[in-house]
């Protein structure tokens, strides 16, 4: 057989989960630093704020005040927003136009900074010029398909 080499494979898969810790230990800081900054946010308040500052107006959007903190955590980790969305499906139920919403909204929108963040950081990329102008215009574009989704059904 021609192009065959031999190769140690239990030398190439060490070498492999060596250059994962590796990666591993490089994001963790990052991801700490998100975690804590969502613990922070939903500790404080500030979520349950923006959601009471302006309630006609976040309505007339379709976006209720229970999914208001939904759709801004889900911008920075997804496991906090899949927290949220628990504590929506345990209040108004999963079958209600809020728990539709919120699943749509869930599944339609990006984890903008989460992303960023990490996936910028390994690759090194420094000038990121349009990408999170361009992610935020997804997200509220897959989170304003959502809220009309929610709507029809």
């Amino acid at each position: 057989m021609v192009g065959v080499k031999k190769t140690d494979c239990y030398a190439s898969f060490r070498k492999g989960t060596k250059k994962g810790f590796e990666l591993v230990i490089d994001i963790l800081p990052t991801l700490m630093g998100l975690l804590m900054a969502v613990k922070v946010l939903r500790a404080s308040g500030i979520m349950e704020l923006l959601g009471k500052l302006c309630p006609n107006f976040w309505e007339r959007l379709g976006l209720y005040s229970e999914i208001l903190p939904l759709f801004l955590i889900k911008m920075v980790s997804s496991s906090a927003a899949n927290g949220i969305l628990f504590d929506i499906y345990k209040q108004y139920g999963t079958d209600s136009r809020t728990g539709i919403t919120a699943s749509l909204m869930l599944s339609s929108t990006e984890t903008i900074l989460y992303c960023m963040s990490v996936y910028f950081m390994i690759t090194k990329v420094k000038k990121t010029r349009w990408t999170f102008a361009g992610a935020l215009a997804a997200t509220l574009a897959g989170a304003a398909a959502s809220i009309i989704l929610a709507r029809v059904m």
